[in-house]
C-alpha cells in the first residue's frame, strides 16, 4: 500500500515528526471567492456579514496558542484558513510574524490567487503545504464550488510544488459525488499532488444527510482502496481521515489491534479534544469545525484554560459513545462524531455511516 498516513500494522503510535505537534485551524476571515454548497459559514445563508480577525486580534490569538502550547510542552502547527485567508488584508504581514517566530505553518484555501510568484513567496516565509480541494470531477465540482474551480485547482497543483511546498487535495464526498472518487484519485495522481485525502460532508441542519447509506459507504472505501493499491507507485501519499477506515481495514485483516496495550488509553480515531482546536474570525473556539461545539473565545480567555477545563471534557467522555463504546475499536476508530451530531444533534450518538453490526 502506497504511503498511507494511518499505520495499517502493529501500532497506531504517532510517528516522531508528529507527536509533540498541537494543531491550530485559524480561520482569519470569512471573505471567499465561492459559495460552496457544503460550506460552514455559507450553507445556510449567502448573505451573512463577513467576519474577520483585526491584525491584532490574529498576533494576541498566536501568543495565546504558544503560550498554551508552552504549558503542554507541544509544539504548535497552525493552518491558516478561511474564507480564503490571502484575502485578507493583513494575510502577507501574518505569515511574515509566523517566519520570524519559527512557527510551522500550511494554508487552506481556494486556487483563483495562486501564481508562480506568490507560491514562492509562501514558500520564502515557510509555508510547508497549501490545501485544495477538488469535490468532483470538472461538471459536479464547479456546481458545487464555482464555474472554472476544477480547471483552476488542476492547474495550481504544479504552481505549488514548483515553489517547493507540498500540495495537499481533499474532498468532501457524500452522495452526490461519490461515484466519482475512483476518477478523482486517478486525476490527482495524474497530475502528481503530493497528499491525497477526504472526509464525508457534514450535514449542517434542516434534515440534511450524507447521502450515503453505511453500506454505500464501504462500498465507496472499498472502490477508493482499490484505486490505491493500483497507485501503488505512484508519488501520492494516501491519507486515511475518515476513521471508518480503521473499520474497513480491521475487516480485512489489515489493521489488528496490537497486544498489550493499555484498556483504558485512546490510541487513535477522532482527535476531537485531543490535540486540535478551531479558532473562528471572531474568536470562538471550537472543539471541532466541523460542527456547533463552542468551548471558550480566543480573544478574552486562556486557550490552556479552554483545552483543559470542563467544556472540552465533554468531548471526552470515551464511555458515553452510544454505540463506539461497545465495540471493539473504540480506542482506535469512533467514526466520525461530527457527522453524527450533523444528523442527530447529539456528538455520541453512532456514526450514520458505521456498517459494523453489534452483538
Amino acid at each position: 500500500m502506497n504511503k498511507p498516513s494511518r499505520d495499517t500494522g502493529a501500532s497506531f503510535a504517532p510517528n516522531d515528526e508528529t507527536k509533540d505537534l498541537f494543531a491550530f485551524q485559524i480561520h482569519i476571515t470569512e471573505e471567499c471567492d465561492q459559495r460552496c454548497e457544503h460550506c460552514y459559514i455559507f450553507a445556510e445563508n449567502n448573505d451573512v456579514e463577513i467576519r474577520r480577525m483585526s491584525f491584532d486580534q490574529i498576533i494576541e490569538t498566536m501568543n495565546n496558542c504558544m503560550d498554551m502550547c508552552r504549558k503542554l510542552n507541544r509544539d504548535p502547527y497552525f493552518y491558516i484558513t478561511g474564507g480564503d485567508p490571502i484575502l485578507h488584508r493583513d494575510f502577507w504581514k501574518f505569515l511574515e510574524v509566523l517566519s520570524e517566530n519559527n512557527i510551522r505553518f500550511s494554508i487552506m484555501g481556494n486556487p483563483f490567487h495562486l501564481n508562480g510568484e506568490v507560491c514562492r513567496r509562501l514558500s520564502d516565509l515557510g509555508c510547508e503545504k497549501y490545501q485544495l480541494s477538488i469535490d468532483g470531477m470538472r461538471e459536479t465540482h464547479d456546481s458545487i464550488r464555482k464555474k472554472g474551480s476544477f480547471d483552476a485547482t488542476i492547474e495550481k497543483i504544479k504552481d505549488i510544488k514548483s515553489a517547493g511546498m507540498d500540495c495537499a487535495i481533499m474532498t468532501t464526498v457524500s452522495g452526490s459525488n461519490a461515484k466519482e472518487m475512483p476518477d478523482i484519485i486517478d486525476t490527482v495522481v495524474k497530475n502528481h499532488a503530493d497528499i491525497f485525502s477526504f472526509s464525508r460532508y457534514c450535514p449542517t441542519g434542516n434534515g440534511k444527510s450524507v447521502g450515503l447509506t453505511p453500506e454505500e459507504y464501504r462500498e465507496v472505501l472499498d472502490a477508493c482502496w482499490k484505486r490505491f493499491e493500483a497507485h501503488e507507485e505512484s508519488e501520492t501519499w494516501f491519507d486515511l481521515k475518515d476513521h471508518l477506515w480503521t473499520l474497513y481495514l480491521f475487516e480485512k485483516g489489515i489493521f489488528r489491534i496490537p497486544d498489550g496495550l493499555e484498556d483504558d488509553v485512546i490510541y487513535d480515531g477522532c482527535n476531537c479534544g485531543n490535540c486540535h482546536l478551531t479558532i473562528l474570525p471572531d474568536g470562538n473556539v471550537y472543539a471541532c469545525r466541523r460542527m456547533e461545539s463552542p468551548v471558550g473565545n480566543a480573544f478574552t480567555e486562556s486557550l490552556y484554560d479552554i483545552f483543559t477545563g470542563d467544556r472540552m471534557d465533554g468531548y471526552r467522555m470515551y464511555s458515553d459513545f452510544k454505540k463506539c463504546s461497545k465495540c471493539e475499536l473504540l480506542r482506535f476508530c469512533r467514526g466520525c462524531p461530527a457527522v453524527a451530531f450533523g444528523g442527530t444533534g447529539d456528538f455520541y450518538s453512532a456514526d450514520p455511516q458505521c456498517w459494523k453490526v453489534l452483538p
